[in-house]
């Protein structure tokens, strides 16, 4: 098996590293890079952890996956329905307006202000430009498009949500805040030296306040981990968001397991219920592999009545092939979920690019 060969296939984000895969072996005995806190939690003093989770895969596991077949074939091209959208403002301070670009990336317009989840333009997740997942639709957006961007919410490392190149444009563009988990701060200064960053553990906030409205944007649990190269696993903080403005409240998984629902529970306990949570519906598929760090379907329809969320957005399938499900599958589970469960599809739309949704505010 080649580099070039193994780099491809390794292509969930955080796995593409340039020793074709290694990040996922790689114990590493140094000390952390990126962050140097207290213990804690979910912090042994050198990498983050889920606390009574399920940790990463070994490299073992991660060949007996790409060796053992399965993996369905995805179209080189796959267009939206929709054509790229054209962002116009929100005429009110409660509307609120999601917009998705593909992948984790969706515009979030509400209370008067703009944020981007997980942003990514490049037309590959991966830290080389040769190799690694390619996406299959154009961004729902075309990048001269956006308006305004406030803030970025950054949930963690992998190459399929932290992509530097479209960090440094955002940065030349729009100098967004970025709000994002321990660790990812240093990892992005490093590239783009003057961006704006608020980084924090969870549980932390940060309260925005700009002319044109205000926000406070909670750090908050997932079930994941990180890494971007061959030695770093578990060194940067990876999590979900909630975020608090005039239009309501809205949670973002970011990228996540289902770890049994805790994570859902505590957000509904704490907010109290949300008007939109972003949930991850793709990347699932082998279970036995993909259960700890990506929630299928059926636990999103979960996690969505878990966490109290009035409406929903499936995001992170349909643009970049990551795992063995089909392209179209997700969308298809979860609509099978929801009927299932007798929750009406419109209070959980699988969101395509380009497409645009403006959220009630109320279940009707």
């Amino acid at each position: 098996m080649n580099r070039r060969t193994l780099i491809k296939w390794t292509g969930i984000g955080g796995l593409t590293a340039l020793a074709g895969g290694g990040a996922l072996a790689a114990k590493g005995n140094g000390r952390n890079p990126y962050y140097g806190g207290p213990v804690s939690d979910h912090f042994d003093g050198r990498i983050f952890f889920n606390p009574d989770g399920i940790p990463p895969r070994a490299f073992s596991d991660l060949l007996r996956w790409q060796l053992g077949g399965g993996r369905k074939s995805w179209p080189k091209s796959w267009p939206s329905p929709f054509p790229q959208a054209r962002p116009a403002p929100v005429p009110s301070q409660s509307g609120l307006r999601l917009t998705m670009v593909g992948h984790a990336t969706m515009l979030i317009q509400a209370g008067g202000l703009t944020f981007l989840t997980d942003p990514v333009w490049s037309d590959r997740v991966s830290p080389v430009s040769f190799a690694g997942p390619r996406r299959v639709n154009a961004p729902g957006i075309a990048f001269d498009d956006l308006p305004r961007i406030d803030v970025v919410l950054l949930s963690h490392n992998h190459y399929d949500h932290f992509d530097v190149a479209t960090l440094k444009r955002l940065k030349e563009a729009h100098d967004p805040l970025v709000v994002t988990p321990l660790g990812n701060d240093t990892i992005l200064r490093r590239s783009v030296p003057t961006m704006r960053i608020a980084s924090g553990d969870w549980g932390h906030h940060h309260h925005l306040v700009l002319p044109h409205g205000e926000a406070f944007i909670h750090i908050e649990p997932a079930h994941h981990w990180s890494a971007r190269g061959t030695g770093d696993r578990r060194m940067a903080l990876w999590g979900a968001f909630a975020v608090e403005t005039a239009a309501g409240k809205i949670y973002f998984a970011g990228d996540t397991g289902f770890h049994r629902g805790i994570n859902y529970r505590e957000a509904a306990r704490k907010h109290g219920g949300f008007r939109l949570a972003l949930l991850p519906i793709g990347a699932y598929e082998p279970r036995w592999f993909m259960e700890g760090q990506h929630q299928n379907p059926q636990e999103a329809v979960e996690a969505m009545m878990l966490v109290e969320a009035a409406f929903a957005a499936g995001c992170h399938w349909g643009t970049f092939q990551l795992t063995n499900e089909a392209i179209e599958e997700p969308r298809d589970h979860l609509h099978d979920a929801l009927d299932a469960q007798g929750v009406p599809r419109e209070r959980f739309r699988p969101m395509l690019s380009g497409e645009v949704w403006d959220v009630p505010a109320a279940v009707v």
